[in-house]
């Protein structure tokens, strides 16, 4: 652990010896398109360096392995939550919208994210851009800074947790062939049997009343995020 430097402290190009044929952004470049294509499995540091035109030691000039390599990656992709320059205009409650918004698109362009992106994150560039930005945001309201992070973390969470849902979703029509309307009617034999059994009044009463509404990916993240948001809005002290 004490030996292991951190790869945002080192230099990207070495003090001695010959310049780097390429740059760490043209790596990360690299690797988020194998991935997009084919998926994180497909990425390995010989497959990486032939996108590159590379010698496979090559690579290790930049990073030490391949879980660095995933460091660059998310980076780099982060940088698609943000703002643009000059994008900041508006409430608080519409620039988390936006936020959410760009942050699904991104999470869909390269879906190999969505399960990092839950889990623990290093402090990277556009990592901490996107805490600067999104802590800038609700500056002002008067929520504390635990407060401030905490709804930062559940914005997140909520926008994670929903794209892996529907990514989740797209995987099964891929290996099952079935889409989700296909796919409920093989449970109708069943769920008749559970219906008939008296057993689970409110589970029946699903059965008959929903699907009148928010029966879309993009219904239910509508009322999530708004819902989300209105908690926020709920708990900001009175000015």
């Amino acid at each position: 652990m004490k030996d292991r430097e951190n790869l945002w402290l080192r230099p990207e190009q070495p003090a001695r010896g010959p310049r780097l044929s390429f740059s760490r952004a043209e790596l990360a470049g690299a690797a988020v398109a194998i991935a997009d294509a084919e998926g994180l499995e497909a990425l390995s540091m010989r497959r990486l360096a032939a996108e590159l035109d590379a010698r496979p030691m090559a690579i290790y000039s930049y990073v030490t392995g391949k879980d660095e390599v995933i460091e660059l990656m998310v980076d780099a992709v982060t940088a698609e939550y943000l703002a643009p320059a000059g994008g900041t205009a508006g409430d608080w409650r519409s620039q988390l919208r936006g936020l959410a918004e760009r942050s699904r698109t991104a999470l869909h362009r390269h879906p190999w994210l969505a399960p990092l992106a839950g889990g623990r994150q290093a402090a990277s560039p556009n990592r901490i851009r996107l805490v600067e930005q999104v802590l800038g945001i609700l500056d002002g309201l008067g929520l504390s800074m635990d407060e401030m992070l905490t709804v930062m973390v559940t914005l997140l969470s909520f926008i994670h947790g929903f794209v892996q849902t529907e990514l989740a979703d797209s995987e099964a029509l891929r290996r099952t062939g079935l889409d989700l309307k296909q796919w409920m009617t093989l449970q109708v034999p069943y769920i008749r049997t559970v219906i008939d059994s008296g057993d689970y009044p409110m589970f029946t009463r699903m059965t008959t009343e929903a699907g009148r509404s928010l029966t879309s990916f993009d219904e239910r993240w509508e009322y999530g995020l708004e819902r989300l948001l209105d908690s926020v809005q709920a708990n900001i002290p009175p000015q």
